[in-house]
């Protein structure tokens, strides 16, 4: 591994961020082909947190979030830092004063494969965090990782550079090259799930709405009036 800071990364679009936030996870995720999406141990460190950024990433070694602090100074407004580490670990490597620091830096939310604290804090502030675990565990500060190089965080590989949205479903991942046709996609899957939804607030059926009637017959459902006797 080598122990490197890259300073000058290539973002995805800030409009077609925001354009994918407003979608929200699952739709994106839809919308991508069902790739990118974190292991569902990512959970957000606070409900109704929701996010969508641009990847600052760490590689971080187990315990040790002195690349976070590195990361920090790289960061730009509508970044979302998102940290892998080398080993397996659920140490609490971001509290709230990390979060005051990226605040600062008008950084959207920090996505980490290991764990966080000060969760009422971060709460209180407004600061969204999706971790491996909550954990009171301190950390040290004495191994070097790397910052903007390709990271593996929670089965996803990340390159920095890359759009980031998360909210309660999880956090998706998609590629910066990618980010304006999933948009697009999304848009569309939005509005056709728009005209589903009022018909099915109506009163149809997914049965009928989505054609499974045929189908089913066909796959060997049959419906009885009355249970089978014995």
């Amino acid at each position: 591994m080598k122990t490197v800071v890259v300073r000058n990364i290539v973002r995805a679009d800030a409009g077609i961020v925001k354009r994918l936030g407003a979608l929200g996870t699952s739709t994106a995720h839809e919308a991508y082909g069902r790739i990118g999406l974190m292991k569902p141990y990512m959970r957000p460190a606070w409900a109704g947190g929701e996010a969508a950024g641009t990847a600052v990433t760490v590689l971080a070694q187990p315990g040790d979030n002195w690349m976070i602090h590195v990361a920090v100074e790289q960061c730009k407004p509508g970044d979302m830092l998102v940290v892998g580490c080398t080993a397996d670990n659920t140490d609490g490597m971001f509290g709230d004063l990390l979060a005051t620091s990226l605040m600062a830096r008008g950084v959207v939310g920090l996505v980490i494969d290991a764990g966080c604290r000060d969760v009422k804090s971060l709460r209180e502030m407004g600061f969204p965090v999706w971790s491996k675990a909550i954990s009171a565990k301190g950390t040290v500060k004495s191994t070097l990782g790397a910052v903007n190089v390709p990271v593996v965080c929670a089965g996803i590989n990340v390159n920095p550079g890359d759009a980031v949205v998360a909210d309660d479903d999880g956090v998706v991942v998609i590629g910066k090259r990618d980010a304006g046709e999933v948009a697009a996609k999304g848009e569309k899957r939005q509005a056709d799930e728009e005209g589903k939804r009022k018909q099915l607030a109506s009163g149809m059926l997914g049965l009928d709405m989505y054609k499974m009637r045929e189908p089913l017959a066909k796959a060997g459902l049959v419906y009885l009036d009355e249970p089978e006797s014995d």
